[in-house]
């Protein structure tokens, strides 16, 4: 590993860039109303366009094997134990910072026309903006306190975020389930601190500062290491939606189409990568740890994808596809290769949040409509929507020369180079279902005759300028983005030298030039094969498709039904839980709590009652209690003698 960075002096411009956005909520959460709509959502697009231009030029200042730091004060002195609210920009924080603050932008704009009739446009901004504050705390923080803030931020916008239609009963629901699961990955991994600064601490070292842990890590014992990083790792599991605690991903579709592509896509979702990838110092020295995140992974792409080749939601399709494309990012990250695991983050966030707004497009041209059978023969009606759809579905799907060809291409390639013969397999066959769904999507919605109903027939149009142009923008970086990691023998990989201060050399492991190109051909022709069986299954076929589709046997329901994975979660713990709550709730709670509460107080008040009655205020009662009192203690003592 590399650890020959040089710490610049403070960089005080660092601060504005997440401090811009939440100035932005403050006007907009006291004078947002009264301005008007359309002066906060321009005010919330400004503020979150100048944190973009101002990651920019601290990415353009930034030396290659340089870190900017910004202190502000100290938050914690207890002893030896110091916490200061300070950022810092490095390689990987200034990858971070683009794409939260650039594609930040883009799904701001196209918010302004996607949210211009709702009546809650004002609350919608000022919950995106506190999101992207929350974000660039989470990604910004130099020490692992920050970064929990900025971690927990998150998954209070996302509930807020989710349930932004809270009038409907289904999504404040999602809203909880997202807030809760979130919850009980975050215990995993606030455990995981308070272990790390405990066995730190044992040996002299009381320090959450990133360079200072990476500097002190070796002095950990293998037992203590292996805990710690599980832990992390479950909180990983969490916000990155995989196996088990992903099944809150999918029901967070329930909020406004921008929110998925935001939270769901591009950023939040992928805050468990960026942890793991910026403590990678640690988790390198947990190999049982990273062998078991890589199979994690890679079951959770497998799983994801058997899923989303039946979905008939179009948001649903792309959220099972988020969780897919997440387990392909912990299968570079648990072989070892977290340049290329935070490459495929990148280029997933543009792809992915082209395809999100893409079918917010589709549902605002269709008044809401989210079902894929209802849809079809849009090519026609919405064609810069169209063409930005294809381009982001090629990306997705692995197609040359476009970004998720070369990011995804990149993970296989690690996963085979390593040895991991059996995640590259899982991994191959995950593309080539990867490229069907997502095909059977762009067929099903934009190909064939349109069966839309005939009100939503009469209103077809393309989306207004404000919701296309970034689309485009999206799609262009859905195919020149990856242009930055292709391969040593094409034009070279600039990605890895641009990490490469904050991960070293060491996870390259090279091959074969040879073996490389196979490897290649060979997953391009499993991805031929996916979209061939897509066209010729729901490319050519009439209106009926999906109906004959239904008439399938037991794996086709059960993948349509998603394995009914939320029903066991319901009946094994939802339900048990729920009625240890009840009977808390109806006897513990009432009987024991306030049952003790009470008889202290009923206790109290009794022998109070007593003593009341001695306290008559008549200072003849108090004159003969003093004589009845002396007289007493003259027998006793008399009595003694």
């Amino acid at each position: 590993m590399v650890t020959n960075q040089l710490v610049l002096a403070d960089y005080n411009l660092l601060r504005w860039i997440p401090l811009i956005p939440l100035l932005a909520v403050v006007c907009n959460l006291f004078w947002g109303r009264a301005l008007g709509k359309k002066f906060a959502g321009a005010l919330a697009c400004a503020a979150v366009g100048a944190s973009f231009a101002l990651a920019l030029y601290v990415f353009w200042q930034l030396p290659s094997n340089g870190i900017f730091r910004d202190s502000i004060y100290t938050w914690i002195d207890s002893g030896s134990f110091r916490v200061n609210l300070s950022f810092q920009v490095d390689a990987l924080t200034a990858v971070m910072l683009l794409i939260v603050t650039g594609i930040g932008f883009l799904i701001h704009i196209y918010s302004l026309g996607y949210m211009e009739h709702d009546e809650g446009m004002v609350r919608f901004f000022i919950y995106l903006n506190l999101f992207i504050f929350f974000m660039l705390t989470l990604v910004m923080g130099d020490n692992l306190l920050i970064l929990f803030v900025g971690w927990e931020g998150v998954g209070l916008c996302s509930y807020l975020l989710i349930g932004f239609w809270y009038h409907d009963s289904n999504n404040a629901i999602a809203g909880n389930k997202a807030f809760i699961v979130n919850r009980i990955g975050d215990f995993g991994f606030i455990l995981g601190i308070f272990l790390l600064v405990t066995e730190l601490g044992r040996q002299g070292i009381w320090t959450l500062d990133f360079l200072e842990l990476q500097k002190h890590a070796s002095m950990l014992s293998p037992a203590s290491i292996g805990v710690i990083t599980l832990l992390l790792f479950v909180g990983a599991t969490g916000k990155s939606a995989q196996l088990p605690l992903f099944v809150w991903l999918p029901d967070a579709m329930a909020g406004p189409t921008p929110v998925s592509a935001l939270i769901h896509a591009a950023t939040m979702v992928t805050a468990g990568v960026y942890m793991t990838a910026r403590l990678h110092f640690l988790f390198v020295l947990a190999p049982s740890t990273l062998s078991l995140i890589a199979w994690i992974g890679a079951a959770t792409a497998f799983f994801a994808a058997t899923i989303a080749l039946t979905q008939n939601d179009i948001k649903k399709v792309l959220a099972y596809s988020t969780v897919s494309q997440l387990g392909y990012m912990f299968i570079a990250v648990g072989v070892g290769a977290f340049s290329a695991a935070i490459f495929h983050l990148f280029t997933h966030a543009f792809f992915k949040a082209c395809l999100f707004l893409g079918s917010g497009s589709v549902i605002h041209a269709l008044d809401g409509q989210q079902d894929m059978r209802k849809m079809g023969g849009l090519k026609a009606h919405m064609p810069q929507t169209y063409w930005t759809y294809v381009v982001a579905t090629l990306a997705i799907a692995g197609a040359p020369l476009t970004a998720g060809f070369f990011s995804k291409d990149l993970i296989l390639w690690q996963a085979f180079s390593h040895g991991a013969t059996a995640l590259w397999g899982i991994g191959l066959i995950t593309a080539g279902m990867t490229a069907f769904y997502m095909f059977r999507q762009l067929f099903m919605v934009f190909h064939g005759e349109c069966r839309a109903n005939d009100h939503a027939k009469a209103h077809l149009h393309e989306s207004p300028a404000v919701m296309t142009l970034p689309l485009m923008i999206l799609a262009f970086g859905s195919i020149f983005t990856g242009w930055l990691g292709a391969p040593e023998y094409l034009w070279g990989n600039r990605w890895d030298l641009w990490l490469r201060p904050v991960f070293g050399a060491a996870e390259a492991h090279e091959g074969s030039v040879g073996t490389e190109v196979i490897v290649t051909l060979l997953t391009l022709a499993v991805v031929a094969v996916g979209i061939y069986f897509a066209y010729a299954k729901y490319g050519r076929a009439g209106t009926e498709v999906e109906q004959r589709a239904g008439a399938g046997g037991l794996l086709y329901r059960l993948s349509l039904n998603k394995y009914y994975v939320d029903e066991i979660y319901d009946h094994v713990f939802v339900r048990p839980f729920t009625a240890i709550s009840d009977f808390f709730a109806r006897f513990i709670d009432p009987w024991v709590i306030d049952g003790t509460v009470n008889g202290v107080a009923a206790v109290t008040r009794g022998s109070s009652q007593v003593w009341r009655g001695l306290q008559t205020g008549n200072v003849q009662h108090y004159a003969a209690g003093l004589l009845v009192g002396t007289l007493a203690l003259l027998a006793y003592y008399s009595g003694q003698s």
